[in-house]
């Protein structure tokens, strides 16, 4: 053979040979590999593609009903119509356009999108429909797909109720709205259901072509109160997807789990392939091939193996999206805002990114068992246990490496947010995995050192013992990418139990009324949905009730960011409520200085979004006005990453008079029949739509909210247990095979079948009980980061450690038992070798 230099028609063949030719008489392990990088690529397309799906739907139906605008006023509680007028008498070309916005009930439909319009009346009646009578009731336009839904015609009526009034409509037109789902009434109709008279929730402004938007725009701010906020179009959705940024982060965070994890196994893979064909590589250094083509095979290997485990990946992805956007948009639904999710949508760029993603993170695990290939001299090659040798010899240099990563960790989580995210807090996460897996070495010997005692006397764990300890770089690799499964398992299962304690508890503290009512509506982050007017005379007529704590809840800006800004009786909670504030802060003293003065308290989320403490003053737009209120207090609040600003109820009614009653907590007197009071309310508020909800059911469904909101999170960790779980059956089977010699002496000196198979048995076990010891130890080091650092600085919520014992038991054993199972295969292989083949091929 001629010298081989660069990437010549002879390196595709010794590439072909050294490469490809054992990948194809291997198939199972060639198997593994590729669906551990297709697992690990689908997660993070699945997770993009699901969360595009499921937080890109905030685009409003009113783009959809009357085209797009270019400005929008809003104002905290609504904006007085008389300023219209003012608006109108401008002298630009310019249209003012007031919008009553809110949700109807609809039976059969849930809870849709109501808009009230100003022209409806001549829309509706542009298009007269043959039959279609004249009716008092209020004219409708339906969008065409709830319309389609829901098998109605022109012409049709249909019931919905809206702040707890039940309506008659008379549909008038049906609108073509493509994905989108809406009712739309002339405003007047709009205002007298809601009983809001004079007051809509936003005025959308046309400019004409001719006109300097910017010059409207100033003439608008010029001539509006201070408290009213001029925005451009989409600025919600934007607002929105800022609102879910580190929801989103968070959740890519979790889904490159599954790459780390595969990263490890390409990693060991490609070493395994190393080590199998040192005797190759070094004749082929010896008859003259270059160091650079040695490394550009072994590259090449990694690199077909991420390229098509990455297109498998992107398919199977766009499959596990479409399960996935209902986890997520069931939690944007509970703790951020109501949407809807849209379509999956796979697209050249996303596949791109998949592909580009798995090819680089399989040669970049692949690079440090390349080089170490590229390095062999062809004398060394021949002896094939000098790289394990050299392995066993560096575990203390590999020690040092993992006490470094471990102090750069700790560093990096003393870091403040950047951007409003978590990086410190992610980067010290990746160097507790570093300092973990440098560390497995020294591990896998001392405790193969400490359980000595267990084995002797014992020929079958003795013989797996120092088969692990003679294969310690392939054993080390396993044990921490088995390890970073089991550490994320089992750090979040920290993170999220804890979470789950520290809400019960509160919830405990927070939910003291016997009975809560609220609107009939589907929940909804964000919804405030109002009550009849009539309902609290009537809540308060009751017998049996002490005292009803009415809540007024409106959603808010502050300084760019939406937040809730919340009224309720002070002296109510004071006297039967258990809020909790921070240390330090005198809670009786805090809610006794709140009515009749310009003070508010601020959940804990808020304070620590906007850097607010106690006694510093905050300025919240109400109506016409800026208000600036003083911070008597931070409570604790679970409810809201956006947080809660809360006031007496008379400096709501103060500032915005009309603001609707949202919910109410009944307080019933000691010894009262609460399932009575509740049937009393029930029968006396029937005719206005209320939910009664008593206080164990309320916390029940809070519970099941939580639960179900971090279902996400435990199918993501599924996943990647499940890609390390494949890459111990791959390892296993790659110490069965390069063994093949020393099994087969085995057999041929007298070892039975059994006692093989107890061999490779023992070997899974030992793997497992060393990567639960790892992982678990990492997982507390990660659920702290989780709780302390990440989860803080993206929610800003205090979580107090409570690690659930028996679930950490039982996934570990779980993950143990399936480690043995993994084995069962490579054990069988191992048992079935003949040992006169064996010896003759050696």
């Amino acid at each position: 053979m001629t010298m081989l230099r660069g990437w010549t028609l002879e390196s595709w063949f010794v590439f072909r040979t050294l490469i490809l030719r054992p990948l194809w008489h291997d198939p199972l392990r060639t198997a593994l590999t590729i669906l551990s990088v297709a697992l690990g690529i689908a997660v993070v397309v699945a997770i993009d593609l699901a969360g595009d799906a499921a937080t890109g739907s905030f685009r409003s139906s009113m783009e959809t009903l009357a085209g797009k605008t270019d400005l929008e006023i809003v104002a905290n509680g609504g904006i007085n119509e008389t300023w219209l007028a003012a608006l109108s008498s401008l002298l630009f070309d310019a249209q003012f356009s007031p919008v009553v916005e809110t949700q109807a009930l609809v039976p059969g439909a849930g809870s849709v999108p109501l808009y009230g319009m100003d022209m409806l009346r001549a829309a509706a009646s542009a298009e007269p429909q043959e039959g279609s009578a004249t009716t008092d009731k209020p004219h409708v336009v339906v969008a065409r797909r709830l319309a389609d839904k829901m098998g109605w015609k022109r012409a049709q009526t249909f019931n919905a109720k809206i702040a707890g009034r039940k309506v008659e409509f008379h549909i008038a037109f049906i609108a073509e709205s493509g994905s989108a789902e809406y009712l739309a009434i002339d405003i007047a109709d709009a205002q007298q259901a809601l009983g809001r008279f004079g007051k809509i929730d936003r005025i959308d402004v046309n400019v004409g072509h001719d006109e300097d938007p910017i010059k409207v725009e100033a003439a608008v701010r010029k001539i509006l109160p201070s408290g009213y906020l001029i925005q451009k179009p989409g600025a919600r959705s934007e607002e929105n997807q800022r609102m879910l940024k580190a929801f989103r982060w968070n959740l890519r965070a979790l889904s490159y789990i599954s790459l780390v994890v595969g990263a490890f196994l390409i990693y060991n893979t490609i070493s395994v392939s190393v080590v199998r064909r040192r005797a190759a590589i070094g004749i082929l250094r010896a008859v003259g091939a270059t160091r650079s083509t040695v490394l550009a095979m072994f590259l090449g290997e990694a690199l077909l193996f991420g390229i098509v485990g990455a297109a498998l990946g992107v398919g199977l992805g766009r499959l596990l999206a479409g399960g996935t956007v209902e986890l997520i948009s069931g939690t944007v639904n509970a703790l951020y805002t109501t949407s809807r999710p849209g379509a999956v949508s796979l697209t050249s760029t996303v596949t791109w990114i998949g592909i580009v993603t798995g090819a680089l993170v399989a040669l970049a695990s692949a690079l440090a068992p390349a080089r170490e290939a590229m390095t062999v001299a062809p004398t060394e090659a021949m002896s094939r246990g000098a790289h394990e040798h050299h392995a066993r010899l560096r575990w203390r240099r590999a020690l040092l490496w993992s006490a470094i990563f471990a102090l750069l960790s700790i560093a990096a989580s003393q870091a403040s947010p950047l951007n409003g995210y978590p990086v410190g807090g992610y980067i010290a996460a990746v160097l507790s995995i570093a300092s973990a897996a440098m560390a497995s070495p020294a591990i896998v010997l001392l405790v193969n050192k400490a359980t000595r005692w267990m084995v002797r006397g014992r020929v079958v764990g003795l013989l797996a013992a120092r088969s692990l300890t003679a294969s310690l770089s392939r054993t080390s690799v396993v044990v921490a990418a088995l390890a970073t499964a089991i550490a994320m398992m089992a750090s979040v299962g920290i993170m999220v139990g804890s979470f789950r304690e520290t809400v019960a508890l509160w919830l405990d503290v927070q939910l003291r009324a016997d009975l809560y009512v609220s609107p009939a509506m589907p929940p909804g982050a964000g919804a405030y949905p109002p009550l009849a007017p009539e309902v609290e005379p009537i809540l308060r007529s009751i017998d049996g009730v002490a005292a009803v704590d009415v809540f007024y809840g409106v959603e808010f800006h502050y300084h760019g960011e939406r937040a809730t800004l919340g009224a309720g009786d002070l002296e109510i909670v004071r006297r039967y409520g258990r809020m909790r504030f921070l240390p330090g802060q005198d809670r009786e003293g805090i809610l006794r200085s709140l009515p009749g003065h310009d003070r508010a308290i601020v959940s804990e989320p808020f304070a620590n979004k906007h850097g607010i403490h106690a006694g510093d003053t905050l300025t919240v737009p109400m109506g016409d006005a800026n208000i600036p209120l003083e911070v008597a207090g931070v409570y604790y609040e679970y409810s809201s990453s956006q947080g809660y600003v809360i006031v007496d109820r008379s400096t709501m009614s103060r500032y915005l008079p009309q603001q609707p009653v949202t919910n109410a907590a009944i307080y019933a007197v000691p010894g009262a029949n609460i399932d009575r009071i509740q049937q009393q309310i029930q029968l006396r508020t029937a005719n206005y739509g209320v939910a009664v909800t008593p206080n164990r059911e309320l916390r029940r469904n809070a519970i099941a909210v939580f639960d179900r909101t971090f279902a996400i999170t435990w199918a993501l960790e599924a996943v990647a247990v499940v890609v390390a779980m494949l890459g111990a059956a791959n390892s296993l089977l790659a110490l069965v095979l390069d063994r093949k010699r020393e099994l087969g002496l085995l057999r041929y000196l007298g070892a039975s079948s059994r006692q093989i198979q107890g061999i490779i048995l023992t070997e899974a076990a030992f793997l497992g009980f060393l990567s639960g010891l790892v992982g678990l130890l990492l997982g507390f080091a990660i659920s702290l980061l989780l709780i302390f650092v990440v989860n803080k600085q993206s929610f800003g919520w205090t979580i107090q450690f409570h690690p659930p014992g028996v679930l950490l038991a039982g996934a570990l054993f779980f993950v143990w038992f399936v480690t043995v199972l993994a084995g069962l295969y490579p054990a069988r292989v191992a048992s079935r070798l003949n040992p006169v083949d064996v010896i003759h091929e050696e």
